[in-house]
């Protein structure tokens, strides 16, 4: 028989005993995706983006895919998912419009990472891409909510003028290009590494190879191994570059690092030393060098033995990354606060507990708890049996006072945890 406890809601809504409970009869949600180790790249407390392109000046690739990015007021024009609609009504209001393209940016993001493709035709660039589109067209949606508001509110409000139009997900501005335009930024990236190849009259050597990817990235395109950034994108893009130029980039979790190298049948080469530097280490940042890191421990020999994450994995921490970000954010005027803070052993409950006590819920802000709360969801497509995350899902409703579907989430969480966690 298990049990749980929440402290804040009445006592029918949270003390629940449940026995023998079947995991595979119980009903999923529709739709369900830590700030990562910032050893290598630390965040700006912004925008989750980094110094790119030299001088200060921001890298739009990064800041877009992290979903951060500003997002001017636009107006849509034809969805495919709601053009009947709006050839009926074209004063259909943008706040309309941009429910359903959140609904379509989820719809993409899931045929993306669809179990039904394979693993390697995944499209890591994409897919975040399409997580972008919806956080920034959630922002949009807020925005528009309180434009209306004023709007209702003020008689002489006058909202912007300056939309524009934009027919379908895809076509969606991020930064300043559309999902096609930068999925050709990489393109266009991988053509300057072959460039760069072709200057230096080199053919196809694994080293020389790596070494014009290091130089076009981090040199000529600004992108930084240290300052405001995630170690787990930059890792992304690295590898989407490789991938245009027919290289395989493997990466591996280690601690709370993500390690990305060629796989090769000599790892020694990657751990040689050149002008203070090895290629793993340019790699891979300055968490290779750090004691205080599980990665300084890693070399030719403890190389072969990591686990090789697959793409899903890598979308999954990536997502978890945004998870942590927001909820960061969310609670940080509740500095220490953990979404765990409020479950009790239900053996351990205090004797004076009144169950009629009112909820005692600590205010978090609710936009960037939302943005979580959508993050988890996204991670749930991927690991629906990820006992851990639909409990912190469960946890994020009842921070957002949704305490049905809290309930309902930690007693699906209890069918699929170990006995001794439930």
């Amino acid at each position: 028989m298990l049990c749980f406890s929440l402290h804040g809601l009445n006592y029918q809504q949270t003390r629940m005993v449940f026995g023998a409970v079947n995991a595979s009869s119980t009903a999923m949600p529709k739709a369900m995706v830590t700030l990562g180790s910032c050893s290598r790249y630390e965040f700006d407390g912004c925008g989750g983006i980094w110094s790119g392109f030299g001088n200060g000046k921001r890298n739009n690739l990064t800041a877009t895919i992290t979903g951060n990015a500003a997002l001017k007021k636009r107006r849509l024009g034809n969805l495919p998912l709601c053009s009947s609609a709006l050839a009926e009504s074209r004063n259909s209001s943008r706040a309309d419009i941009y429910k359903e393209v959140l609904e379509a940016s989820r719809e993409r993001f899931t045929q993306e990472i669809s179990f039904q493709s394979k693993d390697k035709d995944i499209s890591l660039a994409k897919a975040l891409l399409y997580v972008a589109a919806e956080d920034e067209v959630f922002l949009a949606l807020n925005r528009e909510m309180d434009a209306r508001s004023l709007h209702n509110e003020r008689i002489d409000f006058s909202p912007p003028s300056d939309a524009e139009e934009w027919d379908y997900v895809e076509a969606m501005p991020l930064a300043g290009k559309n999902i096609s335009e930068w999925l050709s930024e990489l393109d266009a990236i991988a053509k300057e590494v072959e460039a760069e190849l072709v200057s230096r009259d080199i053919g196809c050597d694994l080293v020389e190879v790596l070494e014009a990817v290091n130089k076009v990235l981090f040199e000529l395109r600004g992108f930084k191994s240290s300052g405001c950034a995630s170690a787990i994108l930059l890792s992304i893009i690295y590898i989407e570059v490789c991938r245009r130029l027919n290289l395989t980039i493997v990466g591996s979790r280690v601690g709370e690092d993500f390690l990305i190298w060629p796989p090769t049948g000599n790892p020694e080469e990657l751990f040689k030393v050149t002008s203070g530097h090895s290629l793993f280490g340019v790699v891979n940042g300055k968490c290779v060098d750090d004691p205080r890191s599980k990665a300084s421990d890693i070399n030719s020999n403890s190389l072969l033995g990591l686990d090789i994450a697959t793409n899903r994995d890598i979308i999954g921490i990536a997502l978890a990354n945004l998870i942590r970000l927001y909820w960061k954010r969310a609670s940080r005027k509740n500095y220490g606060l953990m979404l765990t803070s409020p479950l009790r052993s239900v053996h351990k409950v205090d004797e004076n507990f009144n169950k009629n006590d009112g909820p005692n819920v600590p205010l978090l802000r609710p936009q960037e708890l939302r943005l979580a709360i959508m993050a988890s969801q996204r991670l749930l497509i991927l690991q629906p049996h990820n006992w851990s995350m639909r409990r912190d899902y469960g946890m994020m409703l009842y921070y957002s006072r949704e305490y049905e579907e809290a309930v309902q989430e930690l007693s699906i969480c209890m069918a699929f945890a170990p006995e001794e966690e439930a």
